[in-house]
């Protein structure tokens, strides 16, 4: 078992060398002539922000002092989001590579393929035919006009009296023998006679740098609006689920449903104060904070997660754990949101005026015999009243369906949080986001309200989802 996570690391640790080799390689030294302080710099940056990035993992799960982690997580996560982009990016870039070197080629040829016409025609491209009808061959006197003066007449001497002949004179350089046109392309790309006394980047190295500009650019665009989408807050999603069981009464009732908030070292109080209003602008009748509410411990992020106390419901706000309280000291955090007012649901059950509302501790639970227990929740209730689970994770589902549950609520996923993370969040859940039916149990996932690492999403916007339950019977 050591041995199989031993190589399982060294291939990790493969993966991430070749891959950061190759951004490098990419972005500094194929855009680059020859070794200098710009690779040495790119490979500071590179490896700089591979090392914040560890360091800021490191201390959040060795509970580090407050203000290092802070220090590092900025850094360090945005560093892990953009290094990801930048190697989709570069990525990209190899399918534009050869189509605009093949682009520039044409675009030389065609304008070697002029000048070549204009060499042989004795016409330059841009002069006009009535220039070349004025040019005078080489070695062909001007012609006199009729105002110049006679020239002066040998008397006397005989016509076959040789004169002495002037030396060669060395040929001018604007004569048709002794210009050329140089129409091979040098060794490394570049149009050698299009090459003029500054020296130039060749075309092998302009198109190189053309791409990482592009790729460089479109990583850094990419992080910045996902970031920016996170820092601003979740939006409002509004889903309507119809209840078999559900009684006329209930037709309407209101869940907001809150998951993944992930207080910690980026996302502190302030975050923490606009979900809250976010949540109390939608006059929910119940609030389902279903897990993942923070990243540290009570004594460090106690301040951020007091804006939670001014949560807003006619039937109050529930909470149950998800995996990351279990690594921030989970009974500490259960006693804190019972402190602010929330209603914890550790594997137990309360019947509302028309349906029951249960919750489950999370599956990371077991480790500390604290995981789910569907029969202490669900056991010995009546089955003829619609249920309402509270599930971080969603694959609990089956669990759900085997007690009977309505509809379970769950989040844990972030939607996948950075594309291409879908389809690994794909791979192990069985709902990434939104609506799914499992017999006669629906399942809704949150996208989540915050952000695991980099303050960043990309293709999975946060969302806080308002569950209108709807009664078949209405």
């Amino acid at each position: 078992m050591v041995v199989v996570f031993v190589l399982a690391a060294l291939l990790v640790v493969g993966v991430l060398v070749t891959a950061n080799w190759y951004v490098w390689r990419r972005l500094f030294r194929d855009t680059t002539r020859a070794p200098g302080p710009v690779r040495r710099i790119g490979a500071a940056v590179i490896a700089g922000g591979w090392v914040l990035t560890v360091g800021a993992l490191v201390a959040e799960r060795a509970g580090a002092p407050f203000w290092l982690q802070r220090v590092l997580a900025w850094p360090g996560f945005l560093w892990l989001a953009l290094s990801l982009y930048l190697l989709l990016a570069v990525v990209a870039g190899e399918v534009v590579r050869p189509l605009l070197r093949r682009y520039l080629e044409r675009r030389a040829a065609a304008r070697q393929a002029r000048a070549t016409t204009g060499a042989e025609t004795g016409v330059e491209p841009s002069a006009s035919p009535a220039a070349a009808d004025e040019r005078i061959p080489a070695g062909t006197a001007p012609p006199q006009t009729s105002d110049a003066p006679d020239a002066p007449q040998s008397s006397g001497a005989p016509d076959t009296l040789d004169t002495p002949k002037a030396p060669d004179a060395p040929e001018s350089p604007d004569t048709p023998s002794s210009r050329t046109t140089d129409t091979t392309e040098g060794a490394d790309g570049s149009d050698a006679g299009a090459a003029s006394p500054l020296a130039r980047p060749s075309r092998r190295l302009f198109v190189s740098r053309v791409v990482a500009g592009a790729a460089a650019a479109a990583a850094v665009g990419t992080v910045g609006h996902g970031t920016y989408g996170v820092l601003s807050g979740p939006k409002v999603k509004r889903v309507t689920v119809p209840l078999a069981r559900l009684p006329r009464a209930a037709h309407g009732f209101r869940i907001a449903v809150v998951s993944d908030i992930h207080l910690g070292p980026v996302l502190g109080r302030g975050f923490a104060q606009r979900v809250v209003d976010t949540i109390n602008s939608t006059q929910p009748d119940l609030v389902a904070v279903v897990g993942d509410l923070v990243d540290g411990s009570v004594k460090d992020l106690g301040p951020a997660a007091a804006p939670l106390s001014q949560l807003k419901a006619r039937h109050g706000a529930y909470f149950v754990t998800g995996n990351h309280e279990y690594f921030s000291g989970a009974e500490q955090w259960v006693a804190e949101v019972r402190r602010l007012g929330l209603l914890p649901l550790e594997n137990a059950r309360t019947e509302l005026p028309h349906f029951d509302l249960a919750g489950v501790n999370d599956v990371a639970g077991e480790d500390e015999g604290q995981g789910p227990d569907y029969a202490r929740a669900l056991g010995d209730r009546d089955r003829s009243r619609a249920c309402v689970l509270l599930a971080h994770q969603p694959v609990q589902i089956h669990d759900a369906v085997d007690h009977g549950v309505d509809l379970q609520l769950s989040g844990h996923t972030h939607g996948g949080q950075l594309w291409p993370g879908n389809l690994i969040a794909g791979a192990a859940n069985p709902t990434v986001a939104g609506l799914e039916r499992y017999g006669d149990t629906q399942l809704y996932v949150s996208r989540g309200a915050g952000a695991w690492g980099p303050p960043t999403r990309v293709g999975a916007p946060s969302d806080i989802t308002v569950i209108e339950l709807a009664s078949r019977k209405a």
